[in-house]
């Protein structure tokens, strides 16, 4: 690291999170931990201890992701969620990456191809989210038979995704029936993993009965996003009353909300202070001089911006000093951050941008997007520093 930029990855929460997962929802076969996008921006060098702890599947976006997680020294099975291009069978073998035949085209050019060793394959099913997936019962049923006939492929795996929780809407329940009406052709109990389910569905439904796989993705770094219990004044008991009408009006299915599961979150970003100054009032701070200072102030230059995924909307929330809140002011700019900051605060001092003092949950809500996003959008260029029980374990440092 030659700035003292970094992220931190508190391994030990990740384990802790599998643990308690585990131990909460022992009724499942296959937990896939879903390490896509660098695990969520945490680092695919997470995944060994995801491993350790209890996760015996790894789900990933590209094959270059499982090669990255391959070359790491992890040897569980790890299911390439989108599909991999024909070309790249030899390579997915070598690996052994499952690989997921997502439609009707793609099964008809595996077929064609000569298969001279074991290549593992989950077939995807769009149950409603219109994204990837065969939607045609009796294609179902062709590509079921025709894998399970082809030399050298176990046909290992079939699985959909729920677009919504379904605590609110009737989505979730359409998207159930339609898997079960795409499958119906088809014995699914001939199939050895059926995962349909993701973290929510985990949290906030009853096990469903066939499947025996789960997909862990954002549970395992730390949240559970299960909309928070209204306040019971008029209004949101009115809110209750209209849920509750549309719920029996549409034949919805019970959902649980009060889960008590004691995730802990593991990302934090830090910085440092480069320079701090005294400016006059009447200066104009940053480009663009959009921010002019009311009074004499002080003001710390922190090596982040833009370049790095911090984004430009960050301007004017909080990061943390020395234990105490201070704001971004002016604008964000490609490598450099400004904020206003007091005589305490000195060269060399640690910036809290976003962690225990400053949540990810309060920071994505700043600047308009998700917690999923607010760890993907920081760049891999960070370093993601692993950490457990205070000492680090590795270092994960990509180049620019």
């Amino acid at each position: 690291m030659y700035r003292n930029t970094f992220i931190e990855i508190n391994v030990e929460n990740l384990q802790n999170n599998v643990t308690e997962i585990l131990k909460r929802y022992p009724e499942y076969e296959y937990y896939f931990g879903v390490v896509k996008g660098n695990a969520y921006g945490h680092s695919d060098k997470t995944a060994k201890y995801l491993v350790e702890s209890g996760i015996n599947y790894l789900a990933v976006a590209s094959l270059e992701e499982g090669i990255s997680i391959r070359k790491d020294g992890v040897t569980v099975p790890i299911l390439c969620l989108e599909p991999i291009g024909i070309q790249y069978l030899k390579i997915c073998i070598e690996n052994d990456i499952t690989i997921t035949v997502h439609d009707y085209e793609y099964y008809q050019k595996l077929m064609e191809q000569p298969i001279s060793k074991l290549l593992k394959v989950h077939i995807k099913i769009d149950s409603g989210l219109c994204r990837l997936g065969l939607y045609d019962k009796y294609q179902v049923k062709e590509v079921v038979e025709g894998l399970r006939n082809k030399e050298n492929i176990l046909l290992e795996g079939i699985f959909t995704h729920f677009a919504t929780d379904g605590i609110y809407d009737v989505s979730w329940d359409n998207q159930y029936r339609t898997f079960q009406e795409l499958t119906s052709e088809i014995d699914l109990s001939q199939i050895p993993i059926v995962h349909l389910g993701r973290s929510q569905t985990l949290l906030n439904h009853d096990k469903i009965p066939f499947a025996n796989g789960i997909r862990l993705g954002i549970i395992l770094y730390g949240y559970n996003t299960t909309p928070k219990p209204l306040p019971k004044d008029l209004l949101n008991r009115l809110r209750a009353w209209k849920r509750k009408r549309y719920h029996q009006k549409h034949h919805i299915s019970p959902t649980i909300t009060d889960i008590d599961i004691p995730l802990k979150t593991a990302f934090s970003l830090y910085s440092e202070v480069m320079q701090v100054k005294q400016i006059k009032k009447g200066s104009f701070v940053g480009y663009g001089r959009i921010y002019e200072a009311q009074e004499d102030m002080y003001v710390a230059i922190i090596p982040i911006g833009y370049a790095d995924g911090f984004s430009r909307k960050n301007k004017g929330r909080d990061i943390v000093i020395n234990g105490k809140r201070y704001s971004l002011i002016g604008e964000i700019n490609m490598g450099m951050v400004i904020a206003k900051v007091d005589q305490t605060v000195h060269q060399g001092d640690k910036v809290t941008l976003i962690g225990e003092e400053i949540p990810m949950q309060e920071v994505a809500r700043y600047i308009g997007t998700s917690i999923y996003e607010g760890s993907c959008m920081l760049n891999d260029w960070i370093p993601r520093v692993l950490t457990k029980e205070g000492k680090v374990l590795e270092i994960d440092e990509r180049k620019l």
